[in-house]
């Protein structure tokens, strides 16, 4: 029997409108994904702390990045999310290493927090929520009759509103980091940045999931259920025989 593949992230979102359970810790990597993304982190904070040596603390994170993705290539699993991983630590390590500061470490965090919000808020203003975008993205690339795509959407009225109110709780969640941590990187207090970033992320991240889920899942399931009727419909309109002349 094959195992089903988890989604994770967004694609986890995508699937609220399938039946079947949705677990936070699978949509955000699993417990494996999860240590993964934060031992970096905490790698790094602690390290520096202990030997304020910023060399040897980006040396020994790198160390740690490359280790994961080759245990992973090794034990011959997706390498994907920590090869993503490897690529964000080592511009934030490198980021630190040329301007020889620790809080430098956190400003590539604070870049890509600023253009997703900055993104999304376009996006409610225009009124096409970029969750929901994304979203139906995911769940069924629109590789032609993009219009009809579209509209079968945002033409739902409430699952246009859901997808307002999540792309508004992302970027609440991206201006709310920044809020916090911009001030601790502007009084250079790298302890708490780091402990900031740590609390901030991996459990903001599946927070924000949880309750998105939340806010999409019956709009969606109710949206995906009418689409499968019409469609069965259709299909046993056009293969019903055309009525007799005589």
């Amino acid at each position: 029997m094959t195992e089903t593949k988890k989604r994770t992230g967004m694609a986890s979102l995508a699937a609220a409108g399938d039946d079947g359970d949705f677990s936070v810790i699978e949509a955000i990597g699993g417990p494996r994904g999860v240590i993964e993304s934060m031992l970096p982190g905490v790698v790094f904070v602690v390290l520096f702390v202990a030997t304020s040596n910023l060399n040897l603390t980006i040396a020994v994170s790198a160390a740690l990045a490359v280790v994961q993705v080759l245990v992973r290539l090794i034990q011959r699993q997706s390498v994907m999310g920590a090869l993503s991983g490897l690529i964000a630590v080592g511009i934030c390590l490198i980021w630190a290493w040329k301007s020889h500061e620790a809080r430098n470490y956190y400003m590539f965090g604070f870049l890509t927090n600023a253009a997703y919000m900055a993104l999304l808020t376009v996006s409610l203003i225009a009124r096409v929520p970029g969750l929901g975008l994304m979203v139906e993205f995911i769940r069924s690339l629109p590789t032609e009759h993009f219009r009809e795509w579209f509209r079968g959407w945002m033409d739902d009225a409430a699952l246009k509103r859901a997808y307002m109110i999540v792309t508004a709780l992302w970027v609440g969640v991206f201006g709310l980091r920044l809020v916090v941590q911009v001030p601790l990187y502007l009084t250079d207090h790298v302890v708490l940045l780091g402990t900031a970033r740590l609390l901030m992320g991996i459990p903001f991240w599946a927070l924000a999931i949880w309750v998105s889920y939340l806010i999409i899942a019956t709009p969606l399931h109710r949206h995906t259920a009418a689409a499968k009727a019409a469609k069965t419909s259709a299909d046993a309109d056009a293969t019903e025989p055309a009525p007799s002349a005589d």
